[in-house]
């Protein structure tokens, strides 16, 4: 087959030159139609095409058909392992569906958030997926106004004029109180973050709504491992480790144990630990941690499939309980509740 000059990447002209047809026929192969081509036909495009190390050029292409196949992830938080899973789950599932992913990191900030919708708009993406944490303004308002579908993920701002998808945070929490209730814990502590936005406000309400103890103590800190390690170790200093505590994040719970063991005191003797996140570093700490583990694979698959499909719907998702040993539960292999 007859090569390109060397470093100048191969152009449709090429690969139909190598095949011996018509660059119309090699659009036809390389774009599954709009009309058939000969299976013979077809083999030596794709050989030529692979031989000449051909890639289609996703900016004339966007051109012609008005659609870049790209879409705009909007991550809250990239080095939170909670969103960082949930965004892989995205890009592999837009991957699946022929759409590239451009991600970028709001870092809690509501105001960046809505900077990087703008700048998607303008890259002129087919769709938004915004995984957001504290709500803020609605930017998918923008989204609507330029013709572009968006979804949120895990959390939404009031009234959204785009669909929400995650998991049930109340049925969650109720779940991790009544678990530690089975051991025998009359007073669940809360650790929740430095305010009430977003999910976490819904987890802390549901769990007053428990009945977790009418001296059970709301706890907060920063959604960091450091900052929850810096509280415990103050508790603990005070006298006043609670005996049962309920963690709003994974990343906060993980510290709890940090200052824990530092301390010398037992999880679960001293204290009994569960988790509202379930990320995937929760199975490998010490001792591994008991979570209601939010069902990030089908929020992805949910969002996506709205994003995409014309007649998806929101459907209410579940965070399974699953028990391992820093609620109290003997040495066993996992299992989900």
């Amino acid at each position: 087959m007859t090569k390109r000059a060397a470093g100048r990447p191969a152009t449709l002209a090429d690969v139909a030159r190598a095949a011996g047809t018509s660059t119309a026929v090699v659009s036809y192969v390389l774009n599954d139609g709009p009309r058939p081509v000969a299976p013979a036909t077809r083999e030596r495009v794709l050989a030529a095409a692979a031989d000449l190390e051909y890639r289609p050029n996703r900016i004339a292409r966007a051109l012609r058909s008005r659609t870049s196949g790209v879409v705009g992830l909007v991550l809250a938080d990239a080095s939170n392992p909670y969103f960082a899973a949930l965004g892989r789950h995205i890009e592999h599932l837009l991957g699946q569906r022929e759409k590239l992913s451009l991600t970028g990191n709001a870092g809690y900030s509501p105001e960046r958030q809505e900077h990087l919708v703008d700048r998607f708009l303008a890259a002129q993406v087919d769709g938004l997926v915004i995984v957001s944490a504290d709500g803020g303004p609605d930017a998918a308002v923008h989204a609507r106004r330029a013709g572009v579908r968006a979804v949120y993920v895990h959390h939404g701002p009031q009234e959204p004029q785009a669909p929400v998808v995650h998991a049930d945070n109340t049925a969650a929490v109720h779940e991790a109180v009544e678990h530690l209730r089975s051991h025998g814990h009359t007073e669940i502590a809360f650790l929740a973050g430095p305010d009430d936005a977003g999910p976490v406000g819904e987890r802390r309400a549901a769990w007053e709504r428990a009945g977790a103890g009418t001296d059970a103590p709301l706890l907060r800190s920063e959604y960091t491992r450091a900052a929850a390690a810096a509280l415990v170790q103050r508790l603990i200093g005070d006298g006043a480790l609670p005996a049962a505590l309920v963690c709003a994040t994974d990343e906060q719970a993980i510290g709890v144990l940090a200052a824990a063991h530092a301390a010398g005191r037992r999880v679960p003797g001293d204290l009994a630990v569960v988790s509202l996140d379930g990320t995937p570093d929760t199975a490998y700490t010490a001792p591994a941690l008991t979570v209601t583990e939010q069902p990030l694979q089908a929020m992805a698959h949910q969002a996506v499939s709205l994003l995409l499909d014309d007649r998806a719907t929101t459907r209410p998702l579940r965070a399974a309980l699953i028990i391992r040993r820093s609620c109290g539960c003997p040495l066993t292999p996992p299992r989900r509740g």
